[in-house]
């Protein structure tokens, strides 16, 4: 090696890129990326490693799976050019609502020279876009009624408790008090396969988008099933929002970590999403970015609250303790916990 100071350890790599140390361990499994190894057989990533992972994060960034990103790095640039067309229109999208922006702040000026305040809200409307989400209901049981107000909605939205902590009734509240929105309930799991199938062949279109997905997803390494098909049905509806209960069930650990990689990687202009989890693999708090969220029902049934992804936060720990593995995940499936009948 040259200078030690121009490589990095695993750790301070995937800091660099933006990902998670697992997903450079994904990307080197998959032949993508060879770091380098220290003389004590360390990983070590120098300027050559870390800038073909730096394609590597862009590409899948762009919306690319894994086999399309190793075919585009061997010199194959077919899967790039939608993946590019659909990045333009979202950019496209940006600069019209700006346009729209620096057009409004134009009217404001004009306004004010001619000795007219702004209307009412008019500057807060300018500062904080009509567009961006914020919710506010009263919980249900078994939280009596307490005002809950959701503000700054991200792209990914983790609902996380034990059992028995209310977040399924969070999640239904949520699903009915956002716009647009849609609960997708453990009811996609029964009778799925003839269900799900039905409802593709009534929509062309819906069935297109879910064979595409499912296409992208198993060339991730996810296993084709039934409930990973009732699962995309309900993902790639037209739905603004969707909030999802349990979305692990039925998936196995690769099919889990191929579906939250494809759901990072969705376009801007795709509504937001609320997954109920307990699995560690849709939820990794090492690979939490800005555009995702937590909110943790705590197990004694205090009002629902925002987490930090950080050691240290508040409820970080209790988020932690909720979290399993997939394996762990499959052999309690269907464990429910004792809930007190509700008092009128």
């Amino acid at each position: 090696m040259s200078s030690s100071s121009q490589f990095l350890n695993p750790a301070a790599a995937a800091q660099r890129l933006g990902v998670s140390a697992k997903a450079l361990r994904l990307y080197e499994q998959r032949g993508l990326v060879s770091p380098n190894r220290t003389a004590a057989g360390y990983r070590a990533y120098g300027p050559d490693e870390m800038a073909r992972a730096g394609e590597i994060v862009a590409l899948r960034a762009l919306g690319l799976s894994l086999a399309q990103v190793a075919r585009v790095l061997a010199g194959d640039p077919n899967g790039l050019e939608p993946a590019l067309a659909a990045h333009q229109a979202t950019l496209e999208s940006r600069l019209r609502n700006l346009a729209d922006t620096v057009e409004s702040v134009r009217q404001l000026r004009a306004d004010l020279a001619q000795g007219r305040s702004p209307a009412s809200g008019e500057l807060a409307r300018l500062l904080v876009p009509e567009t961006e989400l914020a919710v506010v209901f009263d919980l249900p049981w078994p939280w009596g009624g307490e005002r809950f107000e959701l503000r700054d909605i991200r792209a990914l939205n983790y609902i996380i408790g034990p059992l028995g902590s209310g977040k399924t009734r969070l999640a239904m509240a949520l699903a009915e008090a956002l716009p647009n929105a849609v609960f997708l309930g453990l009811e996609r799991l029964e009778n799925r396969g003839a269900a799900a199938q039905s409802v593709l062949d009534a929509d062309p279109a819906l069935k297109a988008r879910v064979e595409q997905t499912l296409a992208w997803l198993i060339e991730d390494g996810a296993t084709p099933s039934d409930a990973l098909t009732a699962l995309l049905a309900g993902l790639e509806s037209t739905a603004a929002i969707v909030v999802v209960d349990t979305v692990e069930q039925g998936l196995d650990h690769a099919t889990q970590e191929a579906v939250i990689a494809h759901l990072r990687n969705r376009g801007s202009s795709s509504g937001p999403l609320f997954l109920m989890t307990r699995s560690s693999a849709i939820l990794d708090l090492a690979a939490v970015s800005a555009n995702e969220a937590i909110i943790l029902c705590p197990a004694n049934h205090s009002p629902p609250s925002r987490v930090a992804p950080y050691p240290g936060a508040p409820g970080y720990e209790a988020v932690a303790t909720c979290l399993a593995t997939p394996e762990v995940r499959a052999r309690t499936e269907g464990v429910i916990a004792f809930r007190p009948p509700q008092i009128a």
